[in-house]
């Protein structure tokens, strides 16, 4: 057992039952979204549900599965096929922040919801590549 100071986010969050409620959330949205909607093939959602778990679970602390099934993340390489400009990132961070609702300060405390969220913004606007913000 790990004292709480070796306790990773993973595991204090809930480990994959917590990731994958948040995941499921997300793309119960995206599925709907008419601007990054379409960015998905439509007979690949289970694949990218599986595949921002793996990251986020990684990421976190938990199992290195997408390091196993994928290699390096490589985050912004793996997007600069879409174009993403400011307003993907902001309809991203909008349908992730309604999945982290879905959780109260019981269920994520507010400690760990400001680290995924302080994470999901860098995240975001990194894999901007269109547009003024593009780097």
């Amino acid at each position: 057992m790990t004292s709480p100071q070796e306790q990773t986010l993973f595991d204090a969050v809930g480990g994959d039952e917590f990731f994958r409620k948040l995941v499921r959330g997300f793309y119960d949205q995206v599925k709907q979204d008419d601007l990054i909607g379409p960015m998905y093939p439509d007979d690949d959602w289970e694949g990218a549900e599986d595949r921002l778990r793996w990251f986020l679970e990684q990421y976190w602390g938990g199992p290195r599965t997408y390091q196993a099934e994928r290699g390096n993340p490589m985050l912004r390489r793996r997007h600069l096929p879409f174009p993403i400009g400011e307003p993907e990132a902001d309809r991203w961070l909008e349908l992730m922040g309604r999945s982290l609702e879905q959780f109260d300060d019981e269920d994520l405390a507010p400690l760990y919801r400001a680290q995924l969220w302080n994470h999901m913004q860098r995240v975001a606007y990194m894999m901007i590549n269109q547009g003024p913000r593009a780097y």
